[in-house]
């Protein structure tokens, strides 16, 4: 296992209403020396569900993404507000996104969105034996939910609209789970 490069300096370089820029000065084990740029987390990390209505039908939403100017679809997400657990935060942002709670809940796993230049980590959530509760939620708009079917799964992820990496990876993880766990 290598040996983790010394910080020697760290810094703000940049912050706005989302993103804090951090720049970090670092040592290597053999001597070379590096400037790294970050994106900072802020708050306790997100939650991304993927809710299923049946052992095959995971609900999805289509919503408008500022990075690519268009609407896309996806799995519900949001952040985890201060005082909930992951698996509160899961079950309100289920409510409020796509008007389901469950009853059941899994964390599959923690992953990082780019850990080259970023410290953001959303939690993936399996959510199942779901019934009707809504919650208000923070959207501009309401979200478009919309069924699909886990074993049309290639189909779906090769959609033009399906682009989301988290969302791809979660559909995929999730159908093997359940094959697995059951």
């Amino acid at each position: 296992m290598p040996t983790k490069p010394e910080i020697l300096k760290r810094h703000m370089v940049a912050e706005s209403r989302l993103f804090h820029v951090e720049e970090l000065q670092l040592r290597f084990s053999n001597g070379t020396e590096r400037t790294y740029e970050k994106l900072r987390s802020r708050g306790r990390g997100a939650v991304l569900m993927i809710p299923m209505l049946d052992e095959n039908t995971v609900l999805m939403v289509r919503e408008y993404a500022g990075g690519l100017e268009d609407y896309h679809l996806s799995l519900p997400k949001g952040a985890i507000d201060r005082g909930e657990t992951t698996i509160e935060a899961a079950n309100r942002e289920l409510q409020e996104e796509v008007g389901y709670g469950a009853h059941r809940i899994e964390w599959l796993k923690e992953i990082y969105l780019s850990p080259a230049y970023m410290e953001h980590r959303i939690h993936l959530m399996l959510m199942r034996d779901l019934y009707p509760q809504s919650l208000e939620g923070d959207e501009p708009e309401p979200l478009e939910v919309v069924p699909y079917k886990l074993d049309e799964l290639l189909p779906l992820v090769m959609r033009e609209d399906v682009c989301e990496g988290r969302t791809i990876a979660a559909l995929f993880m999730a159908r093997e789970w359940m094959a697995q766990h059951g």
